[in-house]
């Protein structure tokens, strides 16, 4: 196939990073004014989307995973979601086939990655718990006191790796929600990227993403961007040339074809004004 007839992929992954309290999941709920969100929680954050419209609301499926050091659940639930094939997660304790809930018919959710298409974002909030959670699984047979070697960190990559390479040939959409790391580049001077694994993994886990927006507080104000020129010490960026405008719609970022500012845009739809009003609460919240 000749460039000239390739087109971008339907399905957009979006990294979003920041420190917390910068609005980050209250920016990825507006998106369920147009899309299906398949929401997985995996640090009990999700009361920031209540004070979502109840239409919004019905269209999250939240799957909360009670992941702790003393219970590292998430990357392993992960690793069997991402694999595509059905899987079902136990409420109660976010296991897949949990023999427990089985057991006793105890609610438990269905999900079956494969069968979604670009009607559904599928949310990881955040990769700061599933890099904790993949530490504390490769150490949980190891005393309190001890401290992770190179083997560890290795594996927590080739595990990390594992998920996010499937997320670039998944058939929907992706958000995954992040925090903050600094790390000194060569030039001795002191740069910002997402968390993920570590300080090494999180400077390259951008190049798993189609999308990487940066939010902060800045004048009083929630702001976000995926503008490779912003601030030099910030990892932002957009393989398309997307931007966000002051409404921090994420919208622009799951459009099919390329921003070009020779092609006059389109009047907003429905779910492009739905996403703008409902942008308007994160400078409410979180």
């Amino acid at each position: 196939m000749k460039l000239s007839e390739a087109s971008p992929s339907k399905a957009k992954r979006v990294l979003i990073y920041g420190e917390s309290m910068t609005g980050k999941t209250t920016l990825v709920g507006t998106l369920a004014a147009k899309y299906k969100l398949l929401y997985f929680d995996l640090e009990a954050g999700y009361e920031s989307l209540l004070k979502l419209p109840q239409a919004a609301k019905e269209n999250i499926e939240l799957i909360q995973i009670p992941d702790s050091k003393s219970y590292p659940i998430a990357i392993e639930t992960l690793l069997k979601v991402f694999t595509g094939k059905e899987v079902s997660i136990c409420e109660e304790h976010g296991k897949v086939s949990c023999p427990i809930c089985t057991k006793s018919a105890a609610p438990a959710s269905r999900v079956c990655l494969s069968e979604l298409g670009t009607e559904t974002i599928v949310v990881i909030d955040s990769l700061t718990q599933l890099s904790a959670s993949t530490i504390n699984f490769l150490m949980k047979d190891k005393e309190d006191t001890a401290k992770p070697e190179w083997e560890v960190y290795r594996a927590q990559g080739a595990l990390l790796e594992k998920i996010l390479s499937s997320m670039q040939q998944s058939r929907h959409h992706i958000v995954c929600i992040s925090h903050v790391v600094e790390s000194q580049q060569e030039d001795g001077k002191v740069k910002l990227f997402p968390v993920c694994g570590t300080s090494n993994f999180s400077r390259n886990c951008p190049r798993f993403f189609d999308d990487v927006v940066y939010l902060e507080l800045k004048n009083k104000r929630h702001t976000a961007t995926c503008s490779t020129t912003y601030a030099n010490n910030i990892t932002a960026g957009s393989r398309l040339g997307h931007s966000i405008g002051e409404d921090m719609s994420l919208l622009s970022l799951f459009a099919e074809q390329p921003a070009d500012s020779s092609i006059k845009k389109p009047e907003p739809d429905q779910g492009q004004k739905a996403v703008s009003a409902l942008s308007k609460l994160i400078n409410k919240g979180k």
